[in-house]
């Protein structure tokens, strides 16, 4: 049985995005049951495309969807009368509509409306305890654990009287949309190991690679690095083959010949015992080729203009950890 495949409950996805829908397919690429799925979005069409990649998906849209999801239909009966008045709309070709209350909840949504999504579910959270799992960007635990105890008295929660659900914060990356993701990871006292074995399963169905940070503040950094990394390599990519381009090579071939080049340095740096300092040394002779191309990037500030881009990404998701979770930082 694979890593990916010890976790078989059910997996309640509260917004069905790219990130979601890649999470998804990972898992089941690796044999989780569809059966024990359910993806809670709000926009119709976005349900009816899922429903048409994933035959027999759960989907559910509407007022009490997201509620229907983490709480799982306590009959047939209750649900069909929640599609009566309009409450919800589901997948009719799904098994059932009967389904059992979520285990993992993962909250998929968008950063801005994180906290009326979580507060609206926070009643079923509590009750049910469930392992939530955010990948919301910039939003930190202390904030999601805010939103769970809306309405509820901070004296209760400090005496112990009333729980609040483990939380574990995702940076994943868009190349999870290929399986090929790296994520960070933080989890707050109230994981246990194996809810920390969960959720790494869970995420090591779309990322190759998987790290804890045991700081929550370093979850900015994992942000800097490899949340939005992807888009640094991008851009050196883009400027690789513009340089191409100048230089009287096609498009076609001077971005083929940068994608291939990105794609084989990385695999060198996965499979070599050697740091990254060593592996450029190996390749530069002096007064070569690449020395020349190195020594213009040094000239020009290539480090530096690297941190900057790395740090400044980092501040940014301190700020919105600002903007939109309230947190104190």
């Amino acid at each position: 049985m694979t890593q990916q495949q010890q976790h078989q409950g059910r997996l309640a996805f509260i917004g069905g995005g790219n990130m979601a829908e890649a999470i998804l397919g990972g898992l089941l690429a690796c044999g989780y049951p569809l059966s024990q799925c359910v993806v809670s979005e709000p926009i119709q069409a976005r349900c009816e495309f899922l429903q048409s990649k994933y035959p027999g998906l759960q989907t559910l849209s509407g007022p009490d969807a997201n509620r229907l999801a983490v709480q799982g239909s306590k009959s047939a009966t209750t649900t069909q009368s929640l599609i009566q008045d309009g409450s919800i709309q589901v997948n009719a070709t799904a098994a059932s509509i009967d389904f059992a209350p979520a285990e993992v909840v993962i909250l998929a949504v968008k950063p801005q409306v994180l906290r009326n999504v979580v507060v609206d579910l926070a009643p079923a959270l509590r009750a049910l305890q469930p392992l939530v799992i955010s990948i919301a960007a910039g939003i930190e635990t202390s904030a999601i654990a805010r939103f769970m105890a809306d309405g509820v008295d901070e004296d209760a929660i400090a005496a112990g009287s009333v729980k609040l659900p483990p939380v574990i914060r995702v940076m994943p990356n868009t190349p999870a949309l290929v399986l090929e993701g790296a994520a960070g990871m933080y989890a707050t006292a109230e994981a246990t190991a194996e809810h920390r074995e969960v959720a790494e399963s869970l995420m090591a169905a779309v990322s190759k690679q998987v790290s804890w940070v045991e700081t929550e503040s370093l979850i900015d950094t994992v942000t800097g690095i490899s949340g939005s990394g992807p888009a640094y390599f991008f851009l050196m990519m883009e400027a690789m083959e513009e340089a191409g381009v100048k230089l009287g090579m096609d498009r076609a071939t001077a971005k083929a010949l940068t994608i291939q080049t990105c794609l084989g340095a990385a695999k060198m740096a996965q499979l070599s015992s050697d740091d990254l300092e060593t592996l450029r040394i190996k390749v530069t002779s002096p007064q070569g080729t690449t020395d020349a191309a190195i020594k213009a990037f040094e000239a020009g500030g290539f480090r530096d203009l690297v941190e900057k881009g790395v740090t400044a990404a980092d501040a940014r998701s301190r700020t919105l950890a600002k903007e939109l979770g309230g947190a104190k930082l």
